[in-house]
């Protein structure tokens, strides 16, 4: 089962690659497919819950030679929200009318690499479902074929690429200190290792991912590439291949290397402060919606580093926690701004108020959880911090609503009543996540006690 839904995804993408995507019936038939492996990813998060981490090795062969796949409540987690971002994300385009015939393809390739990230037990293959995802982000950020787009996917590229050659470098070197590629195995012997060697290969790791979140000073790229790009990529890049950084930084960082993280906190905690308040300040300077959210994002996972460099069970769940929160915030936001009519601004305000932690959201509870961790930490900057990036958030979100909402026109025309449904069931989702929060709470610590390495 293990398998199943990177099997659904990637033999669906290959027979949506040969078709016009274009085509309702072929949109839809990509949305019917993720839906299945979100389907069988759920299901496979609940018995992960109950019975702990489900593992396999392709072929027999034995674990640490054998590619193996390995689900735990972390890795479930980030699953399930990567595909319900990219569920909203494709469901809405097909509904408002997809423009290029490879775009269901693409985000079902880009499913299977996210995916295999999140269920591999082995670095080198997190490296292979890694340049997956990333090639299919490659050509998603020029969807639409316009100078603009083609300008931000060139960005994209090289930029990443650099991330990449430096992930890639950080596991040879894994490999080359501890003799295996297996990541049960690295955990093991990397307490071995010389400390100065294990702090060189984390800094190549924590910039590879860094560049990924899009961290401040790595940040150069993303407000440029998240304007120029299409609302529906935005919300792709920034709800699901994210995503890559967040799960990275706390799969290589709280389980593989906890050590340098440990060393290098207070590294941590100066570059998540200074993406918070570069990010919420450049964000209120800006005009443009798009803008906006762009340098919010890089303002909101300066929270997931501030709580990883608290690290232990609490910090760990209160990154794991605002990582899901912003995903769904981001994917809300970025899709809203791309549709017109009466109901999106309803939408758009859900997300404002969630990003900004207030209640009922699933964002006050990321918010919350990031403050607890700093009071837990004794730590008076992380609190004040925390209180200051919410009263900005909250500023700028007020502002785009007001030019974007209140005071807009009406618009012309309307999108399609479906589309708008369906953002509003998101709006709904992260809603309901804040009313019921229980199951997202009691995951998220879960997964948070695995990384600190007490009993599953």
């Amino acid at each position: 089962m293990l398998v199943l839904p990177l099997g659904i995804t990637w033999f669906l993408a290959a027979i949506l690659a040969l078709l016009d995507g274009r085509r309702s019936w072929v949109g839809l038939l990509g949305v019917a497919g993720l839906a299945a492996a979100f389907a069988v990813t759920v299901w496979l998060t609940t018995v992960v819950l109950q019975v702990g981490r489900l593992e396999m090795t392709a072929g027999g062969w034995p674990a640490g030679i054998g590619i193996t796949l390995r689900l735990d409540a972390l890795g479930a987690l980030f699953a399930v929200t990567s595909l319900v971002v990219l569920l909203a994300a494709l469901g809405c385009e097909v509904l408002s009318g997809v423009r290029a015939r490879a775009f269901p393809a693409l985000v079902l390739f880009l499913a299977t690499g996210l995916n295999g990230l999140f269920l591999t037990g082995d670095a080198f293959n997190f490296y292979v479902f890694f340049e997956v995802s990333m090639i299919a982000s490659f050509v998603l950020t020029g969807y639409g074929e316009r100078s603009r787009e083609m300008r931000a996917t060139m960005i994209f590229v090289m930029v990443n690429l650099l991330g990449s050659v430096l992930f890639l470098a950080g596991t040879v070197a894994l490999y080359h200190v501890t003799g295996t590629l297996d990541m049960v195995g690295i955990s093991e012997q990397i307490g071995s290792v010389r400390p100065s060697t294990v702090i060189l290969i984390a800094s190549m790791i924590l910039v590879a991912f860094a560049v990924k979140l899009g961290l401040f000073p790595f940040h150069f790229w993303l407000p440029a590439v998240y304007r120029d790009t299409r609302p529906v990529v935005a919300a792709i890049l920034s709800g699901a291949v994210a995503n890559i950084g967040g799960y990275g930084l706390l799969r290589f960082g709280g389980e593989l290397l906890p050590s340098a993280l440990e060393v290098g906190a207070t590294a941590l905690l100066v570059l998540g402060a200074a993406s918070i308040v570069y990010g919420e300040l450049l964000a209120i300077s800006r005009y443009p919606t798009s803008e906006v959210l762009a340098y919010s994002s890089i303002g909101q996972v300066g929270y997931i580093l501030i709580a990883l460099a608290v690290g232990g069970e609490l910090g760990y769940g209160a990154a794991i926690l605002y990582a899901v929160a912003n995903s769904l915030n981001k994917t809300l936001l970025f899709l809203a701004t791309g549709l017109l009519g009466g109901t999106v601004g309803a939408a758009f305000a859900v997300g404002a108020f969630s990003v900004a932690g207030v209640p009922p959201s699933v964002g006050f509870f990321g918010k919350v959880a990031v403050f607890q961790a700093g009071i837990a930490d004794g730590s008076a900057a992380i609190v004040c911090l925390v209180s200051v990036g919410a009263a900005l958030s909250f500023v700028y979100m007020f502002q785009i609503y007001q030019r974007n909402f209140w005071r807009g026109r009406a618009p012309r025309s309307s999108s399609p009543l479906s589309a708008r449904l369906l953002i509003l069931g998101l709006a709904g989702l992260v809603v309901a996540l804040g009313i019921w929060p229980e199951p997202l709470l009691a995951a998220g610590r879960q997964a948070a006690t695995g990384l600190a390495g007490q009993p599953r």
